[in-house]
This record gives structure tokens, sequence and C-alpha cells, in this order.
């Protein structure tokens, strides 16, 4: 399958290395939590990796949340792309990472560490969560303060759905009045996040959906677990769905 050209329209920093990638491009519908591929030519050679859109799939410009690597070739480059400059991508989004994929529940609970909170955006951006799930909440970790992005779309998501919706930030590496200061299995295990969020996590009212670096996947999962929720498989449903993202 070939691939198609995009054009920046906008790159938003929200850090010296976090920032948003705002394409224009013809690409085929998706579905909120899938993913395309970037790509450029650099040193003699295609490069391309895959990224989660952040915006609702009826909504344009496409968007994409990106956090540099040090020794990320594509970031480094993507990050100091102007308005105009091309970028490619592929014409068909791909993924499992979405809210058709999970069962029905009461309560719906997001958990995001760093930019794994775009595809969160992308769904929240939909009617669907908002028709199934009586209770929604957002947990986003991250490691400072300014990594907290997108705070504007959040509070529009509060305001869409006072009550039913609840935000919770979490700052890992420095006290952060307003925010958690903790990882996100800790605060599961000693109930600080379900007191907070005025809501329990409870294997027969709730959908867990998990996006992150994997040690975050993987310790909210065992957490998770031994409160008798499973990994949901086609097979055998369950309460937990995950996708590792890093």
């Amino acid at each position: 399958m070939g691939w198609v050209k995009g054009q920046v329209r906008e790159i938003k920093r929200w850090t010296d290395r976090l920032f948003s990638l705002r394409v224009d491009a013809d690409v085929e519908p998706f579905k909120a939590g899938q993913y395309n591929r970037l790509r450029l030519f650099i040193g003699g050679e295609w490069v391309g990796r895959p990224y989660s859109y952040v915006n609702p799939p009826d909504s344009r410009p496409l968007e994409f949340h990106l956090v540099t690597v040090s020794e990320g070739p594509l970031t480094n480059r993507l990050i100091h792309l102007q308005p105009g400059d091309e970028v490619e991508l592929m014409p068909r989004s791909t993924g499992l990472f979405t809210l058709d994929q999970v069962p029905d529940a009461r309560d719906l609970w997001l958990f995001a560490t760093g930019t794994g909170l775009g595809p969160f955006l992308s769904m929240l951006g939909t009617d669907e969560p908002w028709e199934r799930f009586q209770n929604i909440r957002l947990v986003h970790s991250v490691r400072q303060a300014p990594d907290l992005t997108y705070r504007d779309t959040i509070r529009s998501f509060v305001e869409r759905a006072p009550g039913r919706f609840g935000y919770v930030p979490m700052v890992s590496r420095e006290i952060c009045e307003g925010t958690l200061c903790a990882r996100i299995p800790a605060t599961i295990e000693d109930g600080r996040l379900e007191n907070l969020a005025s809501l329990a996590i409870e294997p027969d009212h709730a959908q867990v959906m998990i996006c992150g670096n994997p040690d975050m996947v993987r310790d909210t999962q065992a957490v998770l677990k031994a409160r008798g929720l499973r990994r949901h498989r086609r097979s055998q449903p369950g309460q937990i769905t995950v996708e590792n993202y890093w």
C-alpha cells in the first residue's frame, strides 16, 4: 500500500520535548483510538513510526501528540517542521484499541501516561463513550507538571457532562498543587485514586482502558487483577483493555 502526502498546518510546542503536530492529509475514515504512521526521508532512507490520532474521526486537521526521544531520528525532525512542510502518512489507519472492542459497563476508566493521552482524547471527542457509559474517569500521569497537556480540551469534557466525567492528573516527579504525586498503580492500591475520583473500580461495573509506557501498563494490570478484574479478550470477556504506547 502506498503513502499519501500530508502538509503540516501547525506545530504546538508544550515543552522543549513535547509537541503536537497538525496535518492536512487525505486518509481513509478511521475509528477513535486507531493510529497511522508518519514518515520522513532521513539520512538517505525513509523513517516511519506509528502514532495515534488525537482528533476525533469527524474532525480535521489530523492531530498527533508526540515526544522527542534522545536518539529518535524521526521525532527530532518532526518537532522542527514548519507549516507548509510535507510529511507522509499511510492512507489507511489501523489498531484495535477502540471502544467497539470494549464491552458495555456502567463505568469507563481511562488510564494514560504521557502521550498515551492522545487516543483517549480522540474517543472522548465522539458521542460513543457518552452514550454507552454512565460515569467516565480520565487519569493522566506525567513526570512533571508542564507535561499535563490538553487541559482546555479536558475542561470541555467536564463542561459537557458535569458529574459524569472526572479528570485526575498525576505528577510523579514533583509536588504540584491539584495533582496526585504518585504513580497510577500505587494510587489504586492505597485507595487514593478512587477516593479522589468519587468512584470505585469494581469488576461488576467497570471497564478499564490503559495506554502508556509498558511498565505502567504491566503494573496497573497487576493491581487491577488483584481486585478481580481480568484482561478482556474476544474469547473470554473481561474488564481490561490495554495498549503499550511508548
